[in-house]
């Protein structure tokens, strides 16, 4: 009689918190992600990227300044890594560039490739043909499109990092230097360097944030109001199961 009482106590308790029957990763990724970007390469360029999440559909927004203008320059989501940026410090070889290469231990490889339209996979990496071009040196991009499994747990534990490349370090106007790209011997290295970068950090109630921190920083009172979620659906899980410890023992007394 006490194993069959056993069953409505799973149900109280799941009825009472549903929250924690949930898969965590699921939970965590849906919402607005803000990426404060920062120059990488003394490119000067700065910007915002937003991003909203809701399920496997990311509606993309940059605004960018200080690019090369009348260039492409790619774009994307890096993933898998220590979900931060590099700094120009970071130019292990001394060519006097911060190559992708160099900064994918902070930023990791690429997981979506932010394309005007097409393909958005990695194998759009180079794509210089679908990529935004500076007008009078700023991007202005926005686009819907899916995103895969591994670049949603990339939102879900933190480690999305969005980057802009091209740089014009030697001013002459154009993509152009003896030091070839790490990614394509064919291209000079300012075509594919990065330019700008910032972690996306899940951004306050799924709203647009107004100013931002330093290179790659963000709100954290979304995370912090996560956490109290988490808290109170704890607290809920224990009175769900008090309440239901009270009640097989009257059941029990009663018998």
């Amino acid at each position: 009689m006490r194993k069959a009482l056993a069953i409505p106590t799973v149900a109280i308790a799941a009825a009472a918190f549903p929250l924690l029957t949930m898969s965590p990763a699921l939970a965590a990724h849906d919402g607005s992600y803000q990426a404060d970007l920062g120059a990488l390469n003394q490119s000067g360029v700065s910007g915002t990227g937003m991003v909203t999440l809701s399920g496997d559909q990311a509606t993309v927004v940059i605004e960018a300044s200080g690019l090369l203008a009348g260039a492409p320059h790619a774009q994307h989501f890096h993933i898998g890594a220590q979900g931060t940026c590099p700094t120009d410090a970071d130019d292990k070889d001394g060519d006097g560039f911060l190559s992708t290469s160099e900064g994918a231990p902070a930023y990791g490889a690429i997981g979506t490739s932010l394309t005007t339209e097409g393909d958005t996979s990695p194998d759009s990496g180079l794509a210089v043909d679908r990529f935004p071009t500076a007008d009078d040196g700023t991007v202005s991009y926005e686009r819907t499109f899916d995103i895969t499994e591994d670049v949603q747990q990339a939102f879900a534990s933190g480690t999305a990092v969005l980057v802009l490349h091209g740089v014009d370090k030697d001013g002459s106007g154009t993509y152009d230097g003896d030091v070839k790209s790490d990614l394509d011997p064919s291209l000079p290295m300012e075509a594919t360097a990065p330019a700008a970068c910032g972690a996306l950090e899940l951004a306050q109630m799924g709203t647009t944030p107004a100013g931002g921190a330093e290179t790659g920083a963000g709100g954290t009172a979304g995370t912090e109001q996560q956490a109290a979620i988490g808290v109170g659906a704890l607290a809920l899980a224990g009175a769900a199961a008090a309440g239901a410890l009270a009640y097989r023992r009257r059941q029990a007394d009663q018998a």
